[in-house]
């Protein structure tokens, strides 16, 4: 008589991903791969560099592409702190943030929700990109490739972190940081990247060493 397995299948994470969407066509918009962003983001900084073209010398080019990074930086936080974990008590309220943030705590490991969906990330960024061509005129554009070498930054980063054992260097330092926002306090450790923002702004969730 043939040995049956009684041990129960553990499920994937694909199996156990949280639905927000009924229609089909909705749901897809909530999910990208690492190739459809590495696609849709090189298409983006390509159109930057396009439009930035001979508005600054090289060394002020340099100089407004790293002011851009800073200002992803600052950004990345404030968005993080303020938006996705804004305090919201309406139904509406509460949807909108389990829609945009709430449903990666819930399943913090979906590889295809480590990464912000381009519907999204293009029309946040795309404003962005709007507002510094108005205030700056063609510089804004080059400002802006430095704020989107940002966001490209910050998703890679995120998306490896929860992918990846990432135990030594740099990347092992920001993973274990991220980790102890979703494990030990939530309202902390709102960088990614940037992690000394945390510290600056007495947001930085301390280690038991500490």
């Amino acid at each position: 008589m043939p040995i049956t397995d009684t041990r129960q299948k553990r499920p994937s994470v694909q199996e156990q991903r949280i639905r927000l969407f009924r229609n089909d066509v909705l749901e897809r918009t909530t999910m990208v791969s690492p190739v459809a962003f590495v696609l849709t983001w090189a298409a983006m900084l390509a159109l930057a560099v396009y439009a930035s073209w001979g508005a600054a010398t090289l060394v002020e080019s340099v100089g407004l592409v790293l002011f851009g990074l800073f200002l992803w930086s600052l950004f990345e936080y404030a968005m993080h702190r303020f938006v996705f974990h804004m305090k919201l008590t309406s139904n509406l309220g509460r949807a909108f943030l389990f829609l945009s943030h709430g449903n990666h705590h819930t399943q913090p490991n979906d590889a295809m929700r480590n990464i912000m969906p381009p519907l999204v990330s293009v029309a946040i960024c795309g404003t962005v990109w709007l507002v510094l061509y108005v205030a700056a005129g063609a510089i804004g554009s080059t400002i802006f490739i430095g704020f989107g070498i940002g966001y490209v930054i910050y998703d890679s980063v995120h998306y490896a972190v929860h992918q990846f054992p990432l135990r030594h260097g740099l990347l092992g330092r920001l993973k274990r940081h991220h980790i102890r926002h979703h494990y030990a306090q939530e309202e902390g450790n709102f960088s990614i990247t940037a992690i000394f923002w945390d510290r600056v702004f007495g947001t930085e969730v301390a280690t038991k060493r500490r």
